[in-house]
């Protein structure tokens, strides 16, 4: 879409406006209309703290260029730069699973306010909703207050994943892609696709470019939490994965049909 073509278009939103620099540059027609993207704490961490601010500020700016495209924004945030409830689980870790995994949900809770700071310095209205109860945290996890919200172009952080122990932030990702009835789940990763075998292991490794649910289910391949991949499957969800430590890729994802993976029904 020419930039021309945007001036044309009905006042329905003054943001088109503020972000004209950003549509000149990229110059191109969003392929979605409605995107959650599920990012993991490791991609906030730096080499000493545990929220990295620079890291995080290239973060929001990717998420401030996806936001002027037009599309509505859900991001699922996971913990794993502070806690990672999975890492505590065994017997000779000292702590309960129940309980590990809500200290992880609670480590998402600080992610979420720290993206959601950071957006707002850049101009953008975001909110988070909690899957638990965290008063004076969070609002509590509404169906109809996210549809306003996206609706009224603001971007919603969920935060403490499920709510429940036991279950992922990728669950959480696909639960609510299905819930909002998305385009597609993003999920920026650590490496820049699915692969047969890990490729930080194996440097001969196949990078796979397009897979159906069929074939991640036969060739076993660890895309995702099996649970989050089955209701994406279920619900009809593409899925793209592609790396989340390069800068761009997030925009990337968006533009780039051929990016990461993408898994689908074909």
């Amino acid at each position: 879409m020419s930039w021309k073509k945007i001036l044309l278009l009905p006042r329905r939103s003054k943001r088109l406006t503020r972000f004209k620099n950003l549509f000149y540059s990229y110059g191109v027609d969003p392929f979605y209309k409605r995107v959650v993207l599920k990012i993991s704490g490791e991609s906030l961490r730096g080499n000493e703290n545990t929220i990295d601010r620079g890291l995080l500020d290239a973060l929001a700016q990717q998420i401030v260029t996806v936001h002027a495209f037009g599309i509505e924004l859900a991001i699922v945030i996971g913990g794993g730069n502070i806690f990672r409830g999975q890492s505590y689980h065994g017997r000779n870790s000292g702590f309960v699973r129940t309980n590990a995994d809500k200290m992880g949900m609670l480590a998402t809770a600080i992610n979420a306010l720290a993206l959601q700071s950071v957006l707002e310095i850049h101009g953008i209205s975001a909110i988070i909703q909690s899957s638990v109860a965290i008063e004076g945290i969070a609002d509590r996890f509404s169906f109809h207050n996210t549809e306003l919200a996206l609706k009224s172009g603001k971007i919603v952080i969920f935060c403490c994943g499920t709510g429940n122990p036991f279950f992922s932030t990728d669950s959480a990702a696909a639960l609510r892609a299905c819930e909002l009835h998305a385009d597609i789940l993003l999920k920026a990763s650590t490496v820049d696709g699915i692969y047969d075998c890990d490729p930080h292991k194996n440097i001969c490794a196949q990078k796979f470019d397009r897979l159906s649910y069929q074939e991640v289910l036969e060739k076993n391949l660890n895309a995702m939490d099996l649970t989050a991949f089955v209701l994406c499957m279920e619900n009809n969800i593409p899925i793209r994965i592609f790396s989340g430590q390069r800068n761009g890729e997030i925009v990337s994802a968006i533009q780039d049909p051929s990016l990461g993976t993408f898994i689908g029904k074909f």
